[in-house]
């Protein structure tokens, strides 16, 4: 699996996690849906393709402000819990980040 395809399958993760147990939904909510969209958009046409950084070690931000703020919230929630709810993909993005310093 490409770097970027692992890079959307945790975002979405990330996503989803927030919107089931944060917001309450089953589905994602409209809101929760345009900003996996914007982030697919946004990891699609990544500079540094298939050499990236996770996203937080990354010297360009290439959301809108408004999105990152939103991703912001999205990530301080989900990211310590996806180590219960996708404890491999955690790990591994986790060992990808430290491995990249």
């Amino acid at each position: 699996m490409s770097r970027i395809a692992q890079e959307k399958r945790i975002v979405e993760q990330m996503i989803r996690l927030y919107c089931r147990r944060k917001e309450g939904n089953r589905e994602l909510c409209p809101a929760c849906k345009a900003l996996l969209a914007y982030a697919h958009a946004r990891l699609e046409h990544c500079p540094f393709g298939e050499g990236k950084n996770t996203c937080r070690l990354c010297p360009v931000h290439c959301y809108k402000r408004d999105m990152r703020e939103q991703m912001r919230q999205v990530m301080r929630y989900a990211g310590p819990r996806m180590l219960w709810v996708h404890p491999v993909a955690a790990l591994r993005h986790l060992w990808r980040e430290f491995c990249t310093r």
